[in-house]
């Protein structure tokens, strides 16, 4: 398995939708598995496939807990068949905005239909970190990310942050 660079805040790529695939196959399944390494080495609990530059409804996850053994989610075609009306504010943080968090509110529950990692469709009904990780990643899918849902002055914030960053990062070492 190949660890990925990850797309990193600000960047249009991470605006952009995702495509379906039209099956899960040998290369998606690849490039699920190379999500989820590249994910765990991090580490984080999700990783759309547009945070690593591949313009796919792929994602993978894995809310487990400490000491726990992993729970892998690998996802294709994802699409919200139903959300609760109650709603959670949890704080947020994205591997494509590092040491970057802000509270997001969201539904509390949601059911997803997708293909899983043999091409099956599956359905999951998510409550609590799954339902809130579930929906962060699938945002990704659609060109929205998580400051996306925050105020505008928060959003201006991390975002100078990190363009900052980005830009002491790429300046010329004095000699």
């Amino acid at each position: 398995m190949a660890i990925l660079p990850i797309i990193i805040a600000p960047d249009p790529r991470l605006k952009v939708k995702a495509r379906p695939v039209s099956e899960v196959n040998a290369g998606i399944r690849r490039l699920m598995d190379d999500m989820l390494a590249t994910m765990y080495g991090v580490p984080g609990i999700g990783l759309a496939a547009p945070q690593v530059d591949q313009r796919l409804r792929v994602l993978v996850l894995d809310v487990a807990l400490k000491g726990e053994p992993p729970q892998p989610l690998k996802i294709a075609n994802p699409e919200i068949v139903w959300r609760s009306e109650e709603t959670v504010e949890c704080e947020e943080g994205c591997l494509s905005f590092p040491e970057q968090f802000a509270m997001v509110t969201r539904p509390t529950e949601a059911k997803v239909r997708y293909l899983d990692y043999d091409n099956a469709w599956r359905e999951v009904h998510a409550k609590g970190l799954l339902a809130v990780c579930l929906q962060h990643e699938m945002d990704h899918l659609e060109g929205i990310v998580f400051v996306d849902r925050i105020s505008t002055l928060r959003r201006s914030i991390i975002l100078r942050r990190l363009a900052k960053a980005k830009k002491a990062k790429s300046a010329p070492v004095p000699a």
